[in-house]
């Protein structure tokens, strides 16, 4: 049974006072370090013995982008899609955890949204290729998801000119202005429209930080409108839209078969980075030594042939 990390208090604090809301991902329900992890930052040796595994919950969407970006999900006799992510992983629920936790194992390795980095961990290469925004952009770097929105139809007036400021040149400039790598690069210009009410928005940690941002650059233009940012997870932020809970689900995957029930837009592109200590010698894996590692094939450092 996979490991669960303990949310107190304290941890949450900690949590937040380092890492804060950075980028294209990160914060919110901050909490402890796993057992295996410990006081954030400090020089670590090259990993050696044991693989720590950090990984996201059931629901997070970086969890579905990342197992199925590298093949963990794979299809079982019937058909079905089942995540092969080794149960000895240690799950953490959001980005902080995930980067306190690997912040302070010197064996361990997780994943983050791109837009998140900070010196506190270390991102790695992947098949040669640098995790940065220009190489998601180039195509270079590939191990990369889309941020959307979903609603249903009859959004309400007001939602949907939230909706035009996001897709607007003015909108896509707070997306790259926060780590993210925007969509519509040909985008006309929003002017404020007046209106006035209430907007729910609810879903994915990682799209969490940006839609905040861009609340805040919508509502500087219109102050009679209110917006409400509730984060949660991918799969729940499917779910209220599907329901009329919120008006605005976020969801930093791909949608599922199973919820056409809702119709999404991509307001963003982000990177996934795999991340390890900040003090690892270890600078590039291949994208099979990824998978390897995560379901549990791979168990050692010592099992991890050099890359180039």
């Amino acid at each position: 049974m996979k490991k669960r990390l303990t949310m107190i208090a304290m941890g949450a604090v900690l949590a937040l006072g380092v890492f804060g809301l950075m980028g294209c991902a990160g914060g919110g329900n901050e909490g402890s370090a796993d057992e295996r992890g410990g006081e954030s930052g400090g020089t670590a040796a090259a990993p050696s013995g044991q693989i720590s595994v950090y990984s996201r919950e059931d629901g997070s969407g970086t969890r579905g982008a990342f197992i199925e970006l590298f093949g963990i999900e794979e299809k079982d006799a019937s058909g079905e899609k089942v995540d092969m992510t080794t149960p000895s992983a240690a799950i953490t629920n959001s980005t902080s955890v995930m980067m306190t936790s690997v912040s302070g194992d010197e064996n361990g390795i997780g994943y983050i949204s791109l837009g998140s980095l900070n010196d506190t961990v270390k991102a790695l290469s992947i098949d040669g290729a640098e995790a940065t925004a220009e190489n998601v952009k180039s195509g270079e770097y590939k191990v990369a998801r889309p941020f959307n929105i979903v609603t249903k139809d009859g959004v309400s007036d007001v939602a949907q000119d939230f909706i035009d400021f996001i897709m607007s040149a003015e909108g896509q400039k707070v997306v790259e202005d926060n780590g993210c790598i925007s969509v519509a690069d040909n985008a006309g210009s929003y002017t404020a429209s007046g209106k006035s009410g209430k907007i729910v928005i609810a879903g994915s940690s990682s799209v969490t930080p940006v839609m905040e941002k861009l609340s805040e650059a919508y509502q500087a233009l219109n102050p009679d409108v209110t917006i409400e940012v509730n984060q949660s997870d991918s799969t729940t932020g499917v779910n209220m839209a599907a329901e009329g809970t919120c008006d605005i689900g976020m969801v930093s995957r791909e949608l599922k078969d199973s919820e056409s029930s809702v119709k999404a837009t991509v307001i963003a592109q982000d990177g996934i980075a795999v991340i390890v200590n900040p003090g690892a010698s270890l600078d590039n894996l291949t994208s099979d030594q990824v998978k390897g590692i995560y379901t549990g094939e791979l168990t050692t450092w010592e099992d991890i042939v050099p890359s180039a």
